[in-house]
């Protein structure tokens, strides 16, 4: 097994005006991944939906939906949270529809709250959203809590991995540009990914650990409240992280995630890059390892 690549909705450059294409045209590039967009709300309906996913599975692509950006697992307010089970319900209903086997979630903002005392908001409202999925019959979807790039948002990577030891079916959502962001660039580099991963396998097992959802686009952010926008690889301005440590420590562990690039704009094409890069780090005797791809140029340019 090896890490796979997609990107977060459709390019700028999509040539087409339905999503259904989507899974083709990205098969023709080369990727594996589509993460379809819900973050405005759940407007699919159930035959698209089976279309979509009936046309990823012939063309060898695999699914996760990014829930609504409502979602506030941090609310403590009852009202909050039937509204929080409808949206993740509804995310989940979808992806039952498509196939998709991961719908992403937000845990929200600490709303003038400790960390603390918001995390374990959090982790009551996803323990009660986890019964009624399973309740409702989607106990085979995984729910992926993501770190985030703000920092008055709930959602570093301990906070994550705290969220997900509730239910072993619980995947982090590692977004490598929002831990960057908000640690204010200090999260970039060899030392810096090796450590993040480190904390994966020590806190989840190696195993589970290894097939974590991964988010990966350049970030700028500003000096005190973490992520302000999503960049793209030719964007000038010294905006990270760098992808080649996070693939070449990926491919030397020999992890299995599933890599989503939410580049603004550019996400398949970068995405493509990604994969290049990754590729390229393999050894000889993995998948993939033996072909010689050329190594994208980042940066500036």
């Amino acid at each position: 097994m090896s890490a796979r690549f997609g990107p977060a909705g459709n390019s700028i450059s999509f040539p087409y005006k339905s999503s259904l294409e989507a899974p083709g045209w990205l098969a023709g590039m080369g990727l594996e991944l589509y993460e379809y967009q819900c973050g405005r709300g759940v407007n699919i309906g159930e035959q698209t939906a089976r279309q979509l996913g009936q046309r990823a599975r012939q063309a060898g692509v695999a699914l996760s939906i990014h829930g609504p950006y409502f979602i506030s697992l941090s609310n403590p307010s009852p009202e909050s949270l039937k509204k929080n089970i409808g949206y993740v319900l509804s995310a989940c209903r979808a992806a039952d529809w498509m196939g998709a086997g991961q719908v992403v979630i937000h845990a929200g903002a600490l709303m003038g709250r400790t960390r603390r005392q918001a995390q374990d908001i959090s982790l009551r409202s996803l323990k009660e959203i986890l019964w009624v999925c399973d309740g409702e019959g989607y106990g085979h979807i995984s729910l992926c809590p993501e770190t985030m790039g703000k920092v008055n948002q709930l959602g570093d990577l301990d906070e994550v991995l705290e969220l997900c030891g509730l239910d072993g079916r619980l995947t982090p959502t590692v977004d490598f540009g929002h831990l960057y962001a908000r640690s204010f660039g200090a999260e970039d580099g060899a030392e810096a990914m090796g450590r993040i991963l480190d904390r994966m396998a020590q806190t989840l097992g190696e195993e589970r650990a290894s097939r974590f959802h991964g988010h990966f686009s350049r970030i700028e952010f500003t000096p005190k409240g973490g992520e302000k926008r999503h960049r793209t690889f030719r964007d000038s301005g010294g905006f990270g992280p760098e992808p080649e440590p996070l693939l070449r420590e990926l491919a030397r562990r020999g992890w299995s995630p599933t890599i989503i690039c939410e580049s603004a704009g550019t996400q398949a094409e970068d995405a493509t890059a990604l994969q290049a890069l990754y590729r390229s780090f393999l050894p000889p005797d993995r998948p993939f390892g033996a072909v010689l791809l050329p190594v994208p140029r980042y940066g500036p340019v």
